[in-house]
């Protein structure tokens, strides 16, 4: 058996909101992008963000607070899109100063874009909406942090032409999040080899283990419609994997959710299972012990 050892690029993210300051990459511990799915009313955000705030406090993680003030790409125009930018946008501003958590949300639309950067700190591009190059571009010129979700339709190593288009820009705080591959039966796929595949591209990764599990052509308010039951497995093994930040849509009675309600942890569950993670990142000493060698055989 012979040993090749593997390189990474060097790979740092940060976002700084009033009093947190979150940073994923080299040498940085672990940190979590979480809240629920799409903004329901503004008390439950509020009191999500106050239980999420607690919890990483006690664990010593990184938390950027996410929720979607719209979520564009539902099953059905009759669905709960969330309160729109104008309402939306307010309620999440509340969460940063209230609890200085930095926020993360969607954009769809490259008119969208300015006015979100004025209440969002990190500017997240929909998996469906990766490979657009306006959209892209638009977002990178803010100056603000982007997450890009990588399409479930493109091969990880693809992301680098999306990271180049807002590199262009002059922005390099860049996050990629992995959210499973089309298996052709709506079911999403995880590929761990992703996450050091995108690592490799010189940005930080960040594993998303819930909309890895959400049950496609079924309804998310039919409990069938997910399979939240293996969100700590996919979760724990992403870490082992060397993820470098999580990403995992919680909400306190998920099944009462607006959307994706099949798919959401239970945030009874959350500190339950970051808990395991930590463990699990200290067992490996860090994401550069992983990957950073091949086995192949002599």
């Amino acid at each position: 058996m012979r040993v090749e050892t593997i390189t990474l690029p060097p790979r740092n993210f940060e976002v700084t909101s009033a009093r947190r300051s979150v940073k994923i990459g080299i040498n940085q511990p672990l940190s979590v992008i979480a809240g629920p799915c799409v903004i329901d009313s503004e008390e439950l955000i509020l009191n999500t963000a106050k239980e999420l705030v607690t919890i990483a406090d006690r664990l010593g993680v990184g938390l950027i607070f996410k929720s979607s003030y719209e979520k564009d790409n539902r099953g059905s125009e009759k669905n709960w899109r969330g309160p729109m930018a104008d309402e939306g946008l307010k309620i999440l501003k509340r969460v940063r100063d209230e609890y200085g958590l930095p926020i993360l949300s969607d954009v769809h639309r490259t008119e969208d874009v300015a006015l979100a950067a004025e209440y969002i700190d990190v500017l997240q591009i929909p998996a469906y909406m990766c490979q657009q190059t306006s959209l892209a571009v638009e977002i990178g010129k803010t100056g603000r942090p982007v997450n890009v979700k990588k399409g479930q339709f493109l091969a990880p190593e693809n992301m680098a032409g999306v990271v180049g288009k807002i590199q262009s820009t002059g922005n390099k705080n860049i996050l990629l999040t992995e959210r499973g591959a089309c298996f052709g039966y709506n079911r999403l796929v995880a590929d761990i080899r992703s996450i050091p595949i995108m690592q490799q591209i010189g940005v930080p990764v960040v594993f998303d283990s819930t909309h890895i599990i959400r049950m496609y052509g079924i309804s998310s308010a039919d409990p069938a419609g997910g399979e939240p039951r293996f969100i700590p497995h996919l979760t724990l093994a992403a870490v082992a994997a060397g993820t470098d930040a999580l990403f995992i849509e919680t909400h306190p009675n998920p099944m009462q959710a607006k959307c994706d309600a099949a798919s959401q942890l239970n945030l009874k569950h959350f500190e339950s299972l970051l808990k395991m993670a930590i463990e699990v990142r200290k067992a490996i000493q860090g994401p550069e012990k992983v990957g950073s060698f091949n086995m192949m055989e002599s």
